[in-house]
């Protein structure tokens, strides 16, 4: 809660930066709010994330209102001119036709140089790099993308601006587009969104979002005590709120918790060993910093798609996170084996010790500000960029990440790539006791061929970064007989993930989403809507000639509340083009069931097997399918 001299801040006449429109000392005292509201709508279906920008609705369009860059400068005593040459990626879901045009409405009007496609210094792409197509337009996430571009254009004028706009708000798509940002060479990259955490998130940290020297920002969410992925990622920094106005103080300003931040302790990721600083969380505490985020003393946009008029004046933890990635911008390119996220714990005292406020009722430092560390803020808010400049350790060693046993078949075609992390990227490979057949490519770590020859092979890969420095890892590689008895899908039991499967977001889930496994934890779920739609699981195997049979089987159980009698909703089991079996609604029994579909006509062949859920009907039928196994004999 505010201290008793932050309320009387508060109660003896705000000025709230609409243009210079005075706030009485009675309308404080009367706690009467400016109401907002949140500019994408909430989710409807797992794996959807929403943007954490919001409105405040009493602003006019025609004249800036809100804090523009020299206000957020001076708060947060920032320098002019640095950044030049650094790219900042900014993700965001569907497309803003008006993106461009906006953005150099809102340069112009602050005087910071212009930044076009005509003059190198903006792009738009896809989630894919490319400037065709975009995808479909939203009003919503067009305001936060006019958010995040006016952001980092206030904090660092001279940097570029890279906007990827995902195909959706599945997390999949903008997973994605953090990959292609980091692929096309951004060293800092902001995400202003976030979904509920769920199990497989530590694995995507892994695959999306771990990328040794790239600053990776993100949203903590508005809506109060409790946590949002992907700011509890370890390899992100977890951007907070606050409500900044001015104060005559010698710093000019002053800062309490917004109610709406999010923060909380991670319930899968485990806390990296920078955050030893927090006491009351044994996993990944959240939040890392903060900044400005309460509506009412929010930040000047100018965003003219969807009729919202031009001049806004946004807030919501979205405002934080391009800012924060432009702060680490202008405070120089992070060390190439870095965790920039760690930064800001080895200088605490660089930053503005944010102490009043609170985002809920937990009774501890989680969600109460205080003195040092706290999850609606963090370490606090920024001081200068001393807190985010990079670190003087060497680089982290390299290290190669093994594999495990594998197993192929005599002549079956291998596709490995090997990932390494540390050092000074990009790495050398080269490896050592691989079977005859296979070979390494030395730039990208990929081992292809077929072997030529049974037996138990002990392999050696190592790589080798720019400095010289190398990482190996060993590991066996079993090459059995081309009819050897074995199951050939991998992940047979979606423990691991979604790989080597090709799946419809959302498809892979667990005991906690509302249903039970066959065994373990995970099983594949298909359909159960109650609206047109497919859901499809793929993977591609190769079945080796010359074996007695091919079975494919799978636990399938059926639940549906279509009792019609007519098959609405199927279940297609497809091997490559062909149909090799079909269930329904008729097939409802409400648990597994073991079904067999013989494969041996495609012996000696590589085929997609192929799992496809259609509901055509208002009557939902859910496909559950778990412990999968294609064997040969």
């Amino acid at each position: 809660m505010p201290t008793p001299a932050f309320r009387a801040f508060l109660a003896c006449g705000l000025t709230l930066l609409l243009g210079s429109v005075p706030i009485p000392a009675a309308r404080a005292a009367d706690n009467v709010q400016p109401t907002s509201q949140a500019l994408c709508s909430t989710p409807s279906l797992p794996h959807q994330v929403q943007c954490f920008a919001m409105r405040l609705l009493m602003a006019t369009p025609d004249a800036p209102a809100g804090y523009g860059p020299a206000d957020l400068r001076s708060a947060y005593r920032l320098p002019t001119g640095s950044g030049g040459g650094a790219t900042v990626a900014v993700v965001d879901a569907y497309d803003d036709p008006s993106a461009e045009a906006d953005l150099a409405v809102y340069r112009q009007r602050f005087a910071l140089p212009p930044c076009t496609t005509a003059n190198g210094c903006f792009r738009k792409v896809n989630e894919y790099g490319q400037a065709a197509p975009l995808p479909a337009p939203d009003v919503g996430w067009a305001g936060e993308i006019s958010l995040d571009l006016d952001m980092v254009s206030a904090i660092c004028p001279a940097c570029h601006l890279l906007l990827l706009e995902a195909a959706s708000n599945q997390d999949a798509d903008l997973f994605t587009a953090v990959s292609t940002a980091v692929t096309m060479g951004a060293r800092y990259i902001s995400n202003s969104y976030g979904e509920p955490e769920f199990a497989g998130e530590v694995t995507t940290d892994a695959q999306t979002f771990d990328h040794p020297g790239v600053v990776i920002t993100a949203s903590a969410g508005d809506s109060g005590y409790g946590t949002a992925y992907p700011a509890v990622s370890r390899y992100v920094t977890a951007v907070g709120g606050t409500t900044l106005m001015r104060a005559a103080n010698p710093r000019g300003w002053v800062e309490a918790a917004w109610p709406g931040t999010g923060s909380g302790c991670s319930s899968f990721v485990a806390r990296p060993s920078w955050q030893d600083v927090v006491t009351d969380c044994a996993q990944r505490a959240v939040v890392d910093v903060s900044a400005v985020a309460d509506p009412s003393t929010g930040v000047a946009v100018y965003d003219t798609y969807g009729g919202l008029g031009g001049w806004n004046v946004f807030g919501g933890t979205s405002v934080g996170a391009p800012l924060i990635a432009a702060v680490y911008a202008l405070a120089g390119t992070p060390g190439a084996g870095d965790e920039p996220a760690s930064y800001p714990y080895a200088h605490p005292s660089d930053l503005n010790d944010v102490t009043d406020g609170s985002n809920g009722g937990c009774g501890n430092l989680l969600c109460t500000a205080g003195s040092g560390w706290d999850g609606p803020t963090g370490l606090g808010t920024p001081s200068g960029v001393a807190a985010f400049a990079p670190t003087s350790s060497p680089p982290a060693p390299v290290s190669v990440a093994p594999p495990g046993t594998q197993s192929t078949s005599l002549g079956q075609a291998v596709d490995l790539r090997l990932h390494a992390s540390g050092g000074v990227p990009p790495y050398r490979w080269s490896a050592m006791g691989l079977p005859p057949g296979l070979s390494i490519d030395p730039a990208s770590g990929q081992i292809a061929g077929a072997p030529t020859r049974v037996g138990t092979f002990r392999v050696t890969v190592t790589a080798r970064d720019q400095a010289g420095a190398t990482g190996s890892t060993t590991f066996d590689w079993v090459v059995v007989p081309a009819c050897a008895p074995r199951q050939l899908l991998g992940n047979p039991g979606f423990e691991d993930g979604t790989a080597p499967w090709t799946a419809t977001p959302g498809v892979i889930a667990s005991n906690a989403d509302g249903e039970t496994a066959h065994s373990g934890t995970h099983y594949a779920w298909l359909d159960g809507y109650g609206v047109p739609h497919v859901d499809t699981l793929s993977q591609q195997v190769t079945i080796p000639s010359g074996c007695v049979s091919s079975v494919l089987s799978f636990w399938l159980k059926v639940v549906s509340d279509d009792h019609t009698g007519v098959a609405h909703d199927t279940l297609t089991v497809r091997v490559g083009s062909q149909t090799v079996a079909t269930y329904s609604n008729l097939d409802a029994s409400g648990t597994y069931v073991r079904r067999t579909v013989d494969l041996s006509r495609f012996a000696g062949q590589t085929v997609t097997i192929q799992f496809v859920g259609s509901e055509d009907a208002s009557l939902a039928t859910s496909f559950l399918i778990d412990d999968t196994a294609l064997e040969v004999r």
